[in-house]
């Protein structure tokens, strides 16, 4: 079970609807790849089922450190690359340091 100083990520961004299903590989190549990093207790995208195209972001890192080497990795910078030809827009993502975890 993660412990002390693990970090969550979680926002949203928007993908204008109509290039939604051709953004998904991308999506799955992130979360596949993300995943699979060392420090990653969890990475997900879900569409709100309220509002089409806002895609709500969810992640679980070991610690700071984990965190800092997912941003240099290269499927995130493959990531970032493929935004502004899908309409990436309106990323609102915040981390917040988790003290303790207990099931609800």
């Amino acid at each position: 079970m993660p412990g002390l100083g693990m970090l969550v990520i979680a926002g949203t961004v928007r993908v204008p609807p109509e290039n939604l299903e051709r953004f998904r590989p991308h999506m799955l190549a992130m979360l596949t790849a993300s995943r699979a990093e060392d420090g990653c207790f969890e990475y997900s995208y879900a569409e709100d089922v309220a509002e089409p195209g806002l895609i709500r972001v969810f992640e679980a890192w070991r610690d700071q450190a984990a965190l800092d080497a997912h941003f240099q990795t290269p499927h995130m910078a493959a990531w970032r690359a493929a935004w502004p030809s899908f309409g990436v827009s309106d990323r609102r993502l915040f981390a917040y340091e988790v003290a303790q975890q207990r099931p609800l």
